[in-house]
């Protein structure tokens, strides 16, 4: 028993280390998502931009406003699209800016506001890779060895509830 013990206990702790280590390039991955999203975001408000900096002050409110408040039905909606790019282009760069800090920041705020279809969307193409800084190794030792002794403390409970209600030794 003490032997599988032992083969079960290294390989837990290898692959723990190994995939908490890979926990920072999937967060690096979905800050290039994040990025590219508010490049492209940007762009598409550009032409809006120029417009509001003709005629409305620079003001892309002021814009949406008259959009919004125009009583054809296109330029309305027209207006509405316009706001969802605005407040998309503040979430976004909240996001970004937000992913810019340390890894522990960086990990507390996914843990809260993490967007599903951009973390599907790296998922989906991630390249899991094993960064070699500080923080990196240091986070991959810290969950690596929490994961560890997470599945030591339950194979010990779990021998004991064997050994003491199935009398088995």
């Amino acid at each position: 028993m003490n032997f599988l013990r032992g083969i079960f206990d290294r390989i837990i702790l290898v692959i723990a280390i190994v995939a908490a280590g890979c926990i920072p390039s999937f967060i690096a991955q979905y800050r290039q998502r994040v990025g590219g999203r508010l490049d492209q975001v940007n762009l598409d408000l550009a032409p809006f931009q120029a417009i509001a900096n003709q005629f409305h002050h620079g003001s892309l409110q002021e814009l949406i406003r008259y959009h919004l408040a125009s009583p054809d039905a296109t330029f309305h909606k027209e207006g509405a699209a316009i706001q969802l790019m605005v407040e998309s282009a503040s979430r976004l760069q909240d996001s970004y800016t937000a992913l810019g800090g340390s890894l522990l920041n960086q990990m507390l705020y996914l843990s809260a506001h993490t967007d599903l279809k951009i973390a599907q969307d790296t998922w989906q193409i991630f390249a899991p890779s094993f960064g070699l800084s500080w923080d990196h190794v240091m986070f991959a030792l810290t969950l690596g060895v929490t994961i560890w002794l997470m599945f030591l403390a339950g194979w010990w409970l779990t021998r004991r509830v064997v050994t003491r209600y199935f009398k088995v030794k």
